[in-house]
């Protein structure tokens, strides 16, 4: 019967991918609680697993005494040398026990345990796997569409990940089949097992993606330093180099607009405004409010980061961005509230 059950674990280190010693110390104690059903003891169950030896031991472990006050824990020396010649009082006597013997009740016991504990280690070993791709990009087919709820179903190894309408780029149909890149944004843990958070909206994924063409960015001579995105619509991104040789904007665009193309064509031809990130925050505003022109840029509070940006009369359109954009994303990339006037005056100032 030994033979059979370390068989049967070395099967389900196979077909599962579960440790055998962690799935095996999860069913010696399931073995412990179910003895102690029958035995009202657990203290003194004692369970010893030999995988190399294919060995599983049940025992009792008893104490020899002149007078039996616990009969759970403690047996006489005549019971004691039925077992061991060689008891003595104070001995401790292990007695086997036979699993048959444990009863229905405790059995079913353990068999619920040993399946919550494969289903737990199967969860931890997902969990693990997954949790190392967080914040990475993945290439993952669409397994089925919820046209219900409008969300996209992947599968990522053993588990199901949900990509909700609200993480989908607006106006992008996604098939069955379709392989598709998906950003994951946070895995956690639940009662239900792994909670894979997947986006194709996510910041992030611009990023990666360009971290994926631009080899400068790999070699850390180019830093991506911040990301506004309207996912589908316009992406602003501000670059740095380390290295004054190297011209970042033109890294991120690549030789004849090849690069940033690709990540375009990715995104389902989302603009992308590559802007010079700079410390200088009257320099970095003006950047960020690119393509328009910008004649003076006054930084109002530092505190709160509020600044007046003036910009040529026939600039104006073109720096407040079509029902506000271009301003919008400029002050979510450079983190300052950002008021526009035309050189002419205040834009709607009251007389």
């Amino acid at each position: 019967m030994n033979a059979e059950f370390f068989s049967a674990l070395e099967l389900l280190e196979k077909e599962k991918g579960i440790d055998a010693d962690f799935l095996l110390e999860k069913i010696c104690n399931a073995i412990v609680i179910a003895a102690k059903r029958d035995y009202g003891s657990g203290d003194n169950i004692i369970v010893e697993a030999d995988r190399e030896k294919s060995e599983l031991k049940v025992m009792i472990r008893k104490k020899v005494v002149e007078e039996v006050e616990d009969p759970e824990t403690e047996m006489t020396l005549e019971s004691a040398k039925t077992y061991r010649q060689r008891a003595r009082i104070g001995s401790m006597i292990d007695i086997p026990l036979e699993t048959k013997k444990f009863g229905r009740i405790a059995a079913q016991t353990a068999k619920h345990v040993i399946r919550q504990s494969i289903r737990e280690a199967e969860r931890s070993q997902v969990f693990e796997e997954l949790q190392g791709k967080q914040g990475e990009i993945i290439p993952a087919t669409v397994m089925r569409i919820d046209h219900k709820r409008g969300a996209a179903i992947f599968e990522m190894g053993n588990t199901e990940v949900v990509l909700p309408k609200s993480e989908q780029i607006p106006d992008e149909i996604l098939y069955e089949g379709d392989i598709v890149k998906i950003y994951v944004v946070d895995v956690t843990v639940t009662d239900r097992g792994p909670k894979v958070l997947i986006s194709r909206t996510h910041p992030g994924l611009v990023k990666r993606l360009f971290e994926m063409e631009v080899p400068e960015i790999f070699d850390g001579l180019v830093e991506i330093k911040g990301i506004a995105r309207e996912a589908g619509m316009r992406t602003k991104m501000a670059v740095y180099s380390t290295d004054e040789n190297v011209d970042p904007r033109g890294a991120c665009i690549g030789p004849r607009g090849a690069r940033v193309a690709r990540v375009v064509e990715e995104l389902g031809g989302e603009k992308i405004d590559i802007v010079l990130w700079s410390e200088d925050p009257k320099l970095f505003i003006a950047e960020a409010l690119s393509p328009a022109e910008v004649t003076d840029v006054e930084v109002v509070d530092s505190e709160v980061k509020a600044c007046k940006v003036t910009v040529p009369d026939e600039q104006l359109s073109l720096a407040i961005g079509n029902k506000g954009q271009n301003v919008r994303l400029a002050a979510r990339l450079s983190g300052y509230k950002i008021d526009i006037k035309p050189e002419s005056g205040y834009y709607g100032e009251d007389d």
